[in-house]
């Protein structure tokens, strides 16, 4: 088949969880299917960076897209009928690239990636709608990276509550109005989506079911998944790399860190769990490990609250050094790939029960252990810092789990399943 696959950001360098998830689509796709993809660079730079990526598939690229200050953002929230995500990537110059692929060019399947680039099928059912000239047009598919309208709700009611009792009612009490307001919108958005495009696809069965909620199919789950070959500390060893060694036990957590939803879990772990934990054991460390720190997570650092390592070539190192590796998520959906990465890795886990949502088959006590209170969370933490040898049983069950059901080899051959459907 001859699939255009449309890309928020370039997938490549796949860094971040929604570029990690498109380059495997990529790269899975890629061997069996002719393959373009029509992605967003946001300058010279990057554009050049994506040259591996002309390997695997046909690359077009767009210059964008432009930034949009903060009074357009809160002009628009409160203006226009449409959510953030569906105005973020607008672009007239894509719009007309895209539009000029499909009527030039035969085109079975295309494929958004993400809510972000979900108005681009809209685009296309319209002029197909409009257009008598056009025969036939291609099949519409979104990869729906999340229930994006849940994701709303959440970070909406866990900030008007933080506004209630913390220092700073205001910054929480402003982002839980718009957290809100995202969330009407988005629920009317994705209802539309569901009615529009061909076929859905979410990463986990939560998903589904609340996207089904709105009205419309969800077509199939296609999981996140992780390459479990180069996620290994077998392959780990042949690159001639290792887990790092640290002169005191260390807390690993790893991430896009301007992301709110990893912002908040920090910011909640160092106010409420590590000061619990640092009474049992003021050894431990918390490392941070990820790319654009917020400002909220810099002052941390400069506190001498956690350690931030900045964007680093390869994470593999940090996530099999960990003695603990902690997922203190609080809001958010979908699976996260992170939690996939250290499972491979056989890193042990600490999670609340939000952190794993979607990941089925997976066990508390057996795969991770689950913790939603700061007390227990702590509590778990520290049963793995005195006992290594359940943190290592933890460890192997996690990477049997993410080999047997997560890997990317067995992922993809659901999504064509969809298509040939």
């Amino acid at each position: 088949m001859k699939i255009l696959l449309l890309s928020p950001y370039p997938p490549y360098p796949p860094r971040g969880g929604g570029a990690m998830r498109i380059y495997q689509i990529i790269r899975g796709l890629a061997q069996r299917h002719t393959l373009t993809c029509l992605t967003f660079v946001p300058d010279a730079a990057a554009e050049q960076a994506l040259t591996p990526l002309r390997d695997l598939c046909r690359l077009i690229t767009v210059r964008g897209p432009a930034p949009r200050s903060l009074l357009r953002r809160a002009w628009t929230t409160l203006a226009s009928p449409l959510p953030d995500m569906a105005l973020r990537n607008a672009s007239p110059a894509f719009r007309a690239l895209l539009c000029d692929l499909v009527a030039r060019e035969h085109v079975d399947i295309v494929q958004a990636e993400s809510i972000e680039m979900a108005s681009y099928l809209i685009d296309l059912a319209r002029n197909a709608g409009a257009s008598s000239s056009i025969v036939r047009r291609p099949l519409l598919a979104l990869d729906q990276f999340n229930a994006e309208y849940v994701l709303q709700k959440r970070a909406a009611i866990t900030d008007l509550r933080a506004a209630c009792t913390l220092a700073d009612p205001v910054r929480r009490g402003a982002g839980g109005v718009y957290s809100l307001i995202q969330w009407i919108k988005l629920a009317h958005y994705e209802r539309r989506i569901l009615q529009i495009c061909d076929a859905v696809m979410v990463v986990s069965e939560e998903d589904r079911q609340a996207l089904e909620r709105l009205g419309g199919t969800c077509h199939a789950v296609v999981p996140n998944g992780v390459d479990t070959t180069f996620f290994s500390r077998e392959t780990l060893t042949g690159d001639h790399r290792a887990p790092l060694s640290y002169a005191a036990p260390v807390m690993v957590f790893s991430g896009t860190l301007d992301f709110r939803p990893n912002i908040d879990a920090i910011v909640w772990f160092i106010e409420a769990v590590l000061p619990r934990i640092h009474a049992r054991r003021p050894d431990i460390q918390l490392l941070v490990v990820g790319r654009r720190p917020a400002p909220i997570l810099r002052r941390l650092a400069e506190q001498g609250r956690l350690i931030l390592t900045g964007e680093v070539s390869d994470v593999r190192p940090f996530l099999a050094g960990a003695a603990v590796y902690i997922v203190p998520m609080r809001i958010g959906g979908g699976i996260r790939l992170k939690v996939l990465e250290a499972f491979a890795l056989e890193a042990p886990v600490v999670s609340t029960t939000l952190g794993v949502e979607g990941i089925a088959g997976l066990r508390d006590g057996v795969h991770c252990l689950l913790a939603d209170t700061p007390q227990q969370f702590a509590d778990a933490v520290v049963r793995l810092l005195d006992d290594p040898a359940f943190g290592r049983m933890l460890g192997a069950a996690g990477r049997r789990l993410a080999r047997a059901e997560y890997d990317w080899e067995a992922i993809i051959p659901r999504l064509e399943a969809v298509y040939q459907r």
